[in-house]
């Protein structure tokens, strides 16, 4: 789900496909009833996936920076008596039909998927706490792998798989010498690998390796993806040569 609105239009077009997507809102929600944990469970997946890259969402523990802070969003909306009911059917047009002058590709996600995203969105924007049960643990923390370990001359840190503003890992670890650095992008969301003072990998997605080579002293040194907004977002690490 990616930039869909100006923030000066944000609230009323909100509000306006929310009016439109009441009921049918509702008759998803009931259509899901007896499996919401489920359908919820998906939806977060799915939204850290395909939203999350361009969206802040607290819950979700998602950072993007391109598209609006879905928290902020729908603040004022809940405090003026929109009920979440409501939100979910403005996601849910949003999905599907998405501002014809943004750059967010509509339907990202259909059918059922998209009730269970929007759903999801729903009950978390602007809620307090955090996930709870299997929600909590629906989507692996990024940057929480184990720390990457140069071999032979070559240091891979990968990006997140599922697209989200993050390594695998925010740890590394090599030897003094020449190091390859490289970083392998499956994701559709374009990232970049770079160490300032040794190099900086092309920007890659969906399968391509970024990559740099350098001379690197015993010391610690900051990884990062350079494109704009991401670093802001937590994506970098700590290599440290010995």
């Amino acid at each position: 789900m990616g930039p869909v609105l100006s923030r000066p239009g944000l609230r009323a077009a909100f509000a306006g496909l929310a009016a439109a997507g009441a009921a049918l809102a509702l008759s998803a929600c009931s259509a899901h009833n007896e499996a919401d944990n489920a359908n919820l469970i998906t939806g977060k997946q799915l939204f850290v996936a395909k939203c999350g890259s361009c969206h802040v969402l607290a819950r979700a523990q998602t950072k993007g920076t391109t598209g609006p802070n879905l928290d902020e969003a729908f603040q004022q909306a809940l405090k003026d008596g929109m009920k979440r009911s409501g939100i979910t059917g403005a996601i849910h047009g949003q999905i599907l039909h998405p501002n014809l002058n943004g750059v967010m590709p509509a339907k990202l996600v259909t059918g059922d998927k998209a009730y269970d995203v929007a759903a999801y969105v729903a009950q978390s924007v602007a809620a307090r706490g955090k996930d709870t049960g299997l929600l909590a643990t629906a989507v692996k923390q990024a940057g929480g792998g184990k720390p990457a370990v140069e071999s032979n001359g070559n240091l891979e840190i990968d990006a997140d798989p599922t697209g989200q503003l993050a390594f695998v890992t925010d740890a590394a670890q090599g030897t003094a010498g020449k190091i390859t650095v490289k970083m392998a992008n499956k994701s559709g969301t374009p990232h970049d690998i770079v160490i300032d003072g040794k190099g900086k990998g092309e920007v890659v997605q969906n399968g391509a390796v970024s990559q740099f080579s350098a001379d690197f002293a015993a010391g610690s040194y900051t990884f990062y993806c350079s494109v704009p907004g991401h670093r802001a977002a937590g994506m970098q690490g700590k290599l440290t040569v010995k």
